[in-house]
């Protein structure tokens, strides 16, 4: 799909939970830590978050795993808070809340799922996603949903109203796109207004630019990243 990038206050605890129990494969980026699992990038630096996913407009990310059994007891063995176990969330550190599901099936032990967004309009997120993003939309078990390529979007009805990503533990949700340049001034014909616009980063050579979409989601629009995370 991407990346997903949080500003946190314990760098080694966000260590433990990426690498020691999903099993991330760990470098660095720059000034900030990475891990790659199959289907995302994680990246975390140090922060002050105002808060963390829940009350965020990303209430929490989904990933399954091939053995639910042992990845939890990792987490005890780690010190990560478990939730609950049927459905397994685990409450990570600087309040990042994760979802995990298992499949037995799966090829590798752990693998990106899903971002689930929680505001007042999923209906409508759901379209705007499909338009500027091409996601196919669908549902979930049950959830209004849509489909890119590494990563299943889901949509909710937040019980109270939602704020957005910027400056909480999970600042900004990341997608790495081919011909990045063409694409934003697709989405800026379309309306959309960029915080930051494209721009290449020498030192990376990564090509990134920013914008918030219509619910407070901060999302960053990268082209190189994938390549630097092989």
């Amino acid at each position: 799909m991407g990346h997903l990038h949080l500003s946190v206050r314990d760098v080694e605890a966000q260590k433990r939970l990426w690498v020691d129990v999903l099993g991330g494969s760990h470098s660095k980026l720059g000034h900030m830590d990475m891990a790659v699992l199959p289907g995302v990038v994680i990246l975390w630096e140090r922060g002050e978050p105002e808060g963390g996913t829940e009350g965020s407009v990303v209430g929490h990310l989904g990933f399954k795993v091939r053995n639910l059994k042992d990845v939890l007891a990792k987490a005890r063995a780690n010190n990560i808070t478990i939730e609950s176990e049927q459905p397994a969330f685990l409450q990570g550190p600087d309040k990042v809340r994760v979802e995990l599901m298992e499949d037995t099936a799966l090829p590798t032990a752990v693998a990106h799922h899903h971002v689930h967004f929680f505001n007042s309009a999923p209906k409508e997120m759901q379209a705007w996603y499909a338009k500027m993003f091409g996601a196919i939309p669908g549902t979930r078990a049950g959830f209004e949903a849509a489909d890119v390529p590494g990563a299943n979007l889901t949509f909710t009805a937040a019980e109270s109203p939602t704020v957005g990503t910027k400056g909480r533990s999970l600042d900004h949700i990341g997608f790495e796109v081919k011909n990045l340049e063409a694409f934003t001034k697709k989405l800026q014909a379309q309306g959309v207004k960029f915080d930051i616009p494209y721009r290449v980063v020498p030192e990376l050579k990564v090509a990134i630019a920013y914008f918030t979409d219509p619910w407070g989601s901060y999302i960053e629009l990268t082209e190189g990243l994938a390549a630097l995370a092989r």
